[in-house]
């Protein structure tokens, strides 16, 4: 695949080497399904794939009491399987319980992983981020699919030395012969102080070093908006993504974010045949949903 040119605004620089670990390794990791693979369709059989990001506002304390309630968001969840036809999702700021339901009503055939995101102290102690709400448990980052989802990791990434620890988590799906990764950033001013580090730049090299340069689909909520002239924050992005891949709203970049910012990305090497963005009504962030042709690349 050849390389479109590194916009002149972007530098280079010096692409982390991502430590991938297994999914059996890793403490939190939840992966779920009904445990059967059966007999899978090649790519060229499976026709189009259509996947979905979206930060689903589940964590109370983080501006999102007013967002609609488990069921609601739940409801859309499977919306997004059901009308828009998403056969994967990327999801951020997920609680654990919303995702197990929603995995099981869509039926058997879907799969989940999920990875809690952690909060660390000033003594270094680690404890789980809890949604807020009786009954729904971690809150955390995740990847729910139509098909079984192998090869699942957690991407290490550079993390605030106190506070929330976000995360990148990746998985294959082998009906598609793709791989996917759901990515949440830290902000640059969030749970710290003003003069806390910016740790985007590196955790999005990390997110591309991550992915393949072919058969990928990949993104999330990234907390930065898209370089460009009038973004004082586009040093922080590394030649990838934009530099090997496409976005899946590339040219247009319409807001995903109540605060009217783009903030969430689907990037991809496989020809994009439609995206959308997608007001659920139940989060702060809009979700985005890209369909690329599979039978390509």
């Amino acid at each position: 695949m050849l390389r479109r040119p590194v916009p002149a605004f972007r530098a280079s620089g010096r692409r982390l080497l991502a430590a991938l670990v297994p999914a059996v390794a890793l403490a939190g990791l939840a992966m779920s399904g009904d445990g059967r693979t059966g007999a899978l369709p090649s790519p060229a059989e499976a026709g189009p794939l259509t996947v979905a990001t979206w930060n689903m506002c589940g964590v109370l304390r983080w501006n999102c009491a007013g967002t609609g309630d488990s069921d609601a968001k739940r409801e859309q969840m499977e919306r997004l399987a059901t009308r828009f036809k998403a056969q994967v999702m990327l999801l951020q700021e997920a609680c654990a319980a919303d995702v197990e339901a929603v995995r099981d009503a869509l039926g058997p055939s879907w799969h989940s992983a999920f990875q809690p995101y952690t909060r660390r102290d000033s003594e270094g102690q680690r404890s789980t981020v809890r949604c807020g709400a009786s009954g729904r448990g971690d809150a955390g980052y995740a990847l729910l699919s139509a098909y079984p989802l192998t090869d699942v990791r957690r991407v290490s990434s550079p993390q605030p030395d106190t506070g929330v620890q976000r995360g990148i988590l990746c998985a294959f799906v082998a009906a598609y012969d793709v791989t996917v990764c759901t990515a949440h950033l830290t902000p640059h001013v969030g749970e710290g102080t003003p003069a806390q580090r910016d740790f985007r730049r590196d955790q999005l090299a990390a997110l591309a070093d991550a992915v393949p340069e072919r058969r990928t689909v990949y993104g999330g909520d990234l907390n930065v908006d898209p370089p460009g002239e009038h973004n004082p924050d586009s040093w922080v992005w590394p030649e990838w993504p934009y530099g090997t891949h496409w976005e899946c709203d590339e040219g247009s970049a319409r807001a995903t974010h109540e605060s009217r910012h783009k903030l969430d990305y689907l990037f991809t090497d496989l020809p994009r045949t439609g995206c959308r963005v997608i007001d659920t009504g139940v989060s702060d962030h809009r979700a985005l949903v890209i369909q690329v042709d599979s039978r390509v690349g």
